[in-house]
């Protein structure tokens, strides 16, 4: 595990450096929003990384069922923690670009409905850790929790689809070719690549400095 470590800072460090350089440097201003559509080079990223990793958690919390494995149990409590992050940076940038393009900071909109009761499922799993900490079902408990939290996903992903709400479609998660020019593209690749080899490289690294003992 510590092997993939200094790989993926590299990766990180990289493709933060590039893909920040052509957001901010390279990219002129969108004709309609202006220098506001370069929150959503942090904005995507963030909530691809944060379904991304509730989509660990789910998988490692069904693995343990499965399996006890405890290495499951602890990455999925290490891949919480930081999917709740990503989870309320989602929703900070989305109010960000929401204030000036929909002239308010919040509306109850599917999609950002859906997104903060992610926010909710990720922060109850963690206060049902901590509370069931000494419990010796606690585990067990947790992964129930989580793989029934995962009905939330689906729903986020296809709220724009079912219901009729102020949120743009879908671009690059679909069946098609991405709407949207490859200038513009490229540098929302590379920061997915920098937001998901962070994200990696945090939860190996947080992995092996809570538990040392681990095999390196």
């Amino acid at each position: 595990m510590s092997a993939l470590k200094k790989p993926l800072y590299l990766v990180c460090l990289v493709s933060f450096a590039v893909g920040l350089y052509s957001v901010f440097i390279q990219l002129p201003p969108d004709a309609v929003q202006g220098y506001t559509y370069r929150i959503l080079y942090i904005h995507v990223p963030a909530a691809v990384c944060s379904l991304g990793l509730y989509t660990l958690v789910s998988f490692l919390s069904l693995t343990y069922l499965i399996w006890p494995l405890k290495i499951a149990d602890q990455l999925a409590a290490i891949a919480a923690r930081l999917g709740l992050t990503f989870t309320i940076l989602v929703l900070i940038t989305g109010s960000l670009w929401g204030k000036p393009m929909w002239g308010t900071w919040w509306i109850w909109d599917a999609r950002l409905t859906s997104m903060l009761l992610l926010a909710f499922i990720y922060l109850g799993y963690l206060v049902l850790r901590q509370a069931l900490m000494t419990h010796r079902k606690r585990s067990t408990i947790c992964a129930i929790y989580a793989c029934i939290g995962f009905v939330d996903l689906p729903i986020i992903h296809y709220s724009v689809q079912w219901w009729n709400t102020l949120h743009q479609g879908p671009t690059l998660l679909k069946f098609a070719w991405p709407s949207m020019h490859s200038n513009m593209l490229w540098p929302l690749l590379i920061m997915m690549i920098a937001f998901a080899s962070y994200c990696a490289s945090m939860i190996i690294t947080t992995y092996l400095n809570q538990y040392p003992k681990a095999i390196q």
